[in-house]
């Protein structure tokens, strides 16, 4: 690497790490905070943290926004979620900490199993804590359900509840791979919870590929009903089409 690019990235690395975190953070404190949330199904999440086990809420990451601010806000609880290592991910690792979060930084592209391990470590260290996670990962493919959120489900002992968002009051950031919506100011967010699902201690693999399925299934029908209560539209479907 050239000197001219060390100095790049020793740049950017600071610019992402310690000027633009404040910024960013407070910017969108200020944003979630006019944004009004209508979640009528809330009771099945609720019923499932009053059971006294911890939980995992499962959702897509193009609705991660949304969510961020619906659980960090005062009286949400306490939440351990994943981050990617990436250069934006050094970022928004610090905005969600910034927002309160327990942050472990890893995903599907590099770190996920050391960051799975840490958020059950943190979970069965201290049980008043729940996690978040994306189930389509940090690099998709889009509405795609990974394994680890079963494995993370099953290792502490959580109930997993499906969790959706949604709201035409938004910017679709169509460049990415999970066509991130971003909800603009004032908006009105639908927030829909799933029945919670218990996860066997020691499934087999048929069931393991049965249970992520099935929270696939479930996580995809639940966004298109809180699209259609919300009135929101992508001309891009949920799943991101299979590959040649």
């Amino acid at each position: 690497m050239s000197a001219g690019k060390r100095k790049r990235k020793r740049v950017r690395h600071f610019l992402f790490n310690h000027v633009l975190p404040p910024f960013v953070t407070a910017g969108f404190k200020l944003i979630g905070w006019t944004w009004r949330f209508h979640d009528p199904r809330r009771e099945l999440q609720d019923k499932a943290i009053a059971s006294g086990k911890p939980v995992v809420v499962a959702f897509l990451h193009s609705r991660t926004m949304q969510l961020l601010r619906y659980y960090s806000r005062p009286g949400g609880g306490k939440w351990v979620v994943m981050c990617s290592q990436s250069r934006d991910g050094d970022l928004m690792s610090q905005v969600e900490a910034g927002l309160g979060f327990k942050v472990a930084r890893g995903s599907s592209g590099g770190g996920g199993s050391r960051a799975l391990v840490s958020m059950i470590k943190t979970v069965r260290e201290d049980p008043t804590y729940s996690s978040c996670l994306a189930v389509d990962g940090s690099r998709g493919p889009r509405g795609i359900a990974q394994l680890g959120i079963i494995t993370l489900a099953q290792k502490t002992g959580s109930w997993l509840v499906p969790v959706v968002a949604s709201t035409p009051h938004s910017f679709i950031y169509r460049w990415s791979w999970d066509r991130m919506a971003l909800p603009l100011p004032f908006a009105k967010i639908t927030v829909l919870q799933a029945e919670p699902m218990e996860i066997p201690a020691k499934p087999e693999a048929d069931e393991l590929e049965a249970i992520r399925a099935q929270l696939e299934s479930t996580l995809l029908d639940l966004t298109r009903e809180a699209d259609t209560l919300s009135g929101f539209q992508d001309s891009e479907p949920l799943q991101a089409p299979p590959k040649a």
